[in-house]
């Protein structure tokens, strides 16, 4: 039964793979029946998954618990059960994810706009407070390292190749912030390092997006080695 259900498993995968890139030849059929069983299992996963870690792991163990158990008590004259550890305040949390769920009633969809705008405008300040910490920051510290000093630490590395790759970095963001200063006509000796900065902006650019199709790549030979591999055993 093992061996069965372990063949019937390598030939579902392989079908829906070969399906997936069937798209490469024309939109088919069998492209569209592997895309929405990949989707529709996708979405069923995170829904379990958010509501056993969201709805049950943080917000009913946190405070709804507690507060179903307070209410029973006050209404049967019961033990009122302690508050020991509870954060009543994922209850706030709570009532705008209700109130983002009236957006599937057209009459009263217009209160989903309250805890959206609550969720960007908290997600915007909070990114905003790490992306200055941890990459603004860093990018200034970076670069203002000094090239020379038996002062600036044990673990300062005056090696050329230290000292280069410092000076590439204050040249690389120095010319970076002169392109982007618009107020001045970039020509003469501004002009240059504004085109050196487009130099480094054009580099930074490429190598990102040398890295997304790099991780890309790294899905593709995954599957190829799975049909070649596991399924065909042409690879040992």
């Amino acid at each position: 039964m093992e061996v069965l259900f372990e063949h019937f498993r390598l030939w579902l995968a392989a079908f829906l793979t070969l399906g997936i890139f069937s798209f490469l030849y024309k939109d088919n059929p069998w492209y569209k029946l592997s895309e929405a069983i990949f989707v529709g299992i996708s979405a069923g996963y995170w829904f379990v998954v958010l509501f056993w870690d969201n709805f049950y792991g943080k917000f009913w163990v946190g405070a709804g618990d507690y507060t179903f158990g307070w209410i029973g008590a006050k209404l049967s004259g019961g033990e009122v059960p302690s508050s020991s550890g509870i954060d009543l305040m994922l209850w706030v949390g709570a009532i705008l994810g209700f109130l983002m769920l009236l957006r599937l009633i057209p009459k009263i969809g217009w209160l989903s706009r309250w805890p959206l705008a609550f969720i960007v405008g908290a997600t915007a300040g909070l990114w905003l407070i790490n992306y200055v910490a941890s990459n603004v920051m860093v990018q200034v510290q970076a670069t203002m390292v000094p090239l020379f000093s038996s002062t600036f630490g044990s673990g300062f590395d005056s090696s050329l190749g230290a000292i280069i790759g410092t000076i590439v970095i204050f040249v690389g963001t120095f010319s970076g912030l002169v392109y982007f200063f618009f107020s001045k006509a970039h020509t003469g000796a501004f002009g240059t390092t504004a085109k050196i900065g487009i130099l480094f902006l054009m580099i930074t650019f490429g190598a990102s997006f040398g890295y997304t199709v790099m991780s890309r790549m790294s899905l593709l030979i995954g599957r190829i080695d799975y049909l070649l591999g596991d399924w065909l055993g042409m690879i040992k």
